[in-house]
Order: structure tokens, then C-alpha cells, then sequence
């Protein structure tokens, strides 16, 4: 990839700004969009919203790099070119240009991670800055978590001070549970910057390679088929018994810390009905570390579509179980809202990454900045 300027070096601003974010999650299924106008601060209202789903072709490409550390060059450029597309398409729906009285500033790109081992001082997201630049002519924020791990912490989760500021006027202490392929909390508490986070554990990633292995489909629809199966209970005690769970936090995962091995010898339901119990497993775990009891779990991600986990998840915690949307918020999109609100604070030089959210030094920015090319 080629580097570009920190973009902490570019002008601060407060004005409220238009900011694409892009986000490739763990579930491997897709880019979400997000437009938001944002100071990078308080002031923050959604714009738009676009989902654009990966093709077989390259999502095989996405898993075949998981976990390597060397080249992935070829992804690299089909991941930029996906991303790419999803904003033109989007932009062609809500009729915005780039000629538009207000011009989009920055596009928040996470790019899709490819190994996480922040013990090491390494993360890796693909995705290419300046061709994303080049291809929409459109200023780009990328490597967000790299500068982070390069302070000793985690490099995740990054959007807790997203979740912070869109939290504002709910009711408190609250845990914002994103549940994609790895599941990551958010504990908010009254006050300013009152926040932890850390992964709790597998997501539906497993859930999903699961369903897809077996049955052919992309996942669990609604849960029916976890639902209709036995939970092997000693392999989810053996499951549990993972060291990551012991740990406190601040603590992050990645993709592939937790496979489908252990459930291969049962059948479809059964195994579902184990991998999903123990999503619910970990993540109730996680209220061991919370600084105070919470009054509800508010969900999102697309675990938050599956009927039967979140209501493993209400009996299992014993807490309310609420769905983003129940509060006005798009549960597909926090994520990608989240980077474009990265993106601002970036630009301005705002920290976004605390010690309490990935165990980093002290308060710290981050992100690389590319211009378009000039032709």
C-alpha cells in the first residue's frame, strides 16, 4: 500500500463535514455505506445508507488471505474496486456528485482486516488508499487501527467513541453489542468519555461458515436451524475454557480465533445449536468486566437478526435485549457511520482510540490521508 501524509497534519475544522465511511466486516458478506455530516464531535446526523454484497469470487479471495501475513495484492485490489463501486452506486441512487453544493470531504475506508495479532505488534486491513482516492476522486482516510498497535494497544475495538456520542439521552449504564463475525461491547456509563470495550468473543462467524458448510446457505436465517438443535455441552465447556475469556480487558480477536473444529463431528442443528450457545456464553461472560451492572444490552451488526440468539442472549443475561432500530438507530450502519466519523476526527487530529477501549498509551488519533492524484 502506498503511504500517504498523516492526515493528523491536515487543518482542523469545525464545521460540520459530509463523510463517507466504508466498512468490510468480519462476517465477510459485503461493504456497508454510510453518509453521515459530522463535526467529528457532537454534532452528527445520517445522511444515507447502501449495502453492496460480495460475490462469491471475492469473498473466496477474502478467506483464502485471512490470517497470512505475506501479499494479498490481488485482494487488495478487488476489495478497493468493491468499495469503489458501493459509493458509486450509491452516490447514482441518492443523485449526489461530487459537483454537489456541499461536497463529500473525506471517505472514511476500513478496508477488511486479514490478521489481528496486536500481541505483536501487527494488524493488517487490505485496501488500497490512494487508488480508493484515484478511483472516486474523493479524499480517503485508511489505516486506522495501525497506529494504535503501534502504542501498545489492541487496535480494537475503534468505535466506542462513536457509540458514546450517538448514545446521548439513552439510558445508563448501557452495553452496545455489535455482533458480527467477532462480537465486540461497548459499556457506556453517565458522563463524559465514560466508556470500556473490548471483543467478547465469536460472533456469527462460525455460525455462518457452520451453515454455510453444511447447508449450502450464507447463514443461520432467524436462527431456525441452531433453534431446532442440541447444544453438545462439553464441547461448549471445553469451548469456554479458552484463555481469552479470563482475560480483562481491554482485549480484541481475530477472525480466525475460534474455528468450526470442535463441532465437526456433529451434525447441522447440533452444531449450530453449540456454536450460536456459545456466542450467548461469551458475550454474557463479558459482564464480569463491566464497571457497573447494565440496564440493557442494544444491539446491532447482522447477528441482531437472529430471532433465536437474541433470545438465548435474554434468557441466558437476564437483561433487556433491544434492538438498535428501537432507538433510531440504522443497526446496519452504526459500524460504517462509526468510520466516517473516524475519518473527521482524523482530520482534525481527535483522539479515537483511549486506554480504556484498546489498552493504548494515552488518548491517540491515527489514519493515513490520501489526496486524489492530480491528472
Amino acid at each position: 500500500m502506498m503511504i500517504g501524509e498523516p492526515s493528523n497534519t491536515r487543518e482542523r475544522r469545525l464545521k460540520p463535514v459530509l463523510a463517507i465511511g466504508l466498512m468490510s466486516g468480519t462476517s465477510v458478506d459485503g461493504v456497508d455505506l454510510a453518509l453521515i455530516r459530522t463535526d467529528g464531535q457532537s454534532f452528527i446526523e445520517t445522511e444515507g445508507f447502501h449495502t453492496e454484497s460480495y460475490d462469491h469470487g471475492l469473498r473466496q479471495k477474502i478467506f483464502d488471505v485471512l490470517g497470512r501475513a505475506g501479499s494479498a495484492l490481488e485482494a487488495e485490489i478487488l476489495v478497493t474496486k468493491a468499495h469503489a463501486i458501493a459509493i458509486q452506486r450509491f452516490l447514482e441512487e441518492i443523485e449526489i456528485k461530487n459537483t454537489y453544493d456541499q461536497p463529500i470531504d473525506v471517505i472514511g475506508f476500513h478496508g477488511h482486516t486479514t490478521l489481528h495479532r496486536p500481541a505483536d505488534g501487527k494488524t493488517t486491513q487490505i485496501g488500497d488508499g490512494q487508488y480508493l482516492a484515484n478511483l472516486t476522486g474523493i479524499n480517503v482516510v485508511c489505516n486506522f487501527r495501525t497506529n494504535d498497535v503501534a502504542h501498545g494497544g489492541e487496535g480494537a475495538p475503534i468505535t466506542p467513541i462513536f457509540h458514546s456520542a450517538i448514545a446521548r439521552g439513552l439510558e445508563k449504564p448501557l452495553a452496545v453489542l455489535n455482533i458480527g463475525g467477532v462480537a465486540n461491547v461497548t459499556w457506556i456509563g453517565e458522563g463524559k468519555n465514560n466508556f470500556m470495550a473490548f471483543d467478547t468473543g465469536p460472533g456469527g462467524g462460525q455460525l455462518d461458515e457452520w451453515t454455510e458448510f453444511l447447508t449450502g446457505k450464507r447463514f443461520d436465517r432467524d436462527g431456525e436451524l441452531a433453534r431446532s438443535g442440541k447444544v453438545d455441552q462439553d464441547i461448549l465447556t471445553a469451548l469456554l475454557l479458552n484463555s481469552f475469556f479470563d482475560r480483562y480487558p481491554p482485549k480484541s480477536l481475530d477472525r480466525i480465533e475460534f474455528s468450526i473444529d470442535p463441532v465437526r463431528k456433529l451434525d447441522a442443528a447440533d452444531g449450530a445449536a453449540t456454536l450460536l450457545e456459545f456466542t450467548c456464553a461469551a458475550i454474557s461472560r463479558a459482564e464480569e468486566y463491566f464497571p457497573a451492572p447494565i440496564k440493557s444490552w442494544l444491539v446491532t451488526g447482522g447477528g441482531r437478526k437472529n430471532k433465536f440468539l437474541l433470545e438465548r442472549l435474554r434468557t441466558i443475561t437476564q437483561k433487556p435485549v433491544l434492538l438498535a432500530e428501537e432507538v433510531g438507530w440504522n443497526g446496519d450502519g452504526v459500524e460504517a457511520e462509526a468510520i466516517a466519523y473516524l475519518a473527521v476526527r482524523s482530520l482534525l487530529g481527535l483522539p479515537y482510540t483511549f486506554p480504556e477501549t484498546t489498552g493504548v498509551d494515552k488518548p491517540r488519533s491515527g489514519g493515513v490521508f490520501f489526496r486524489p492524484d492530480k491528472k
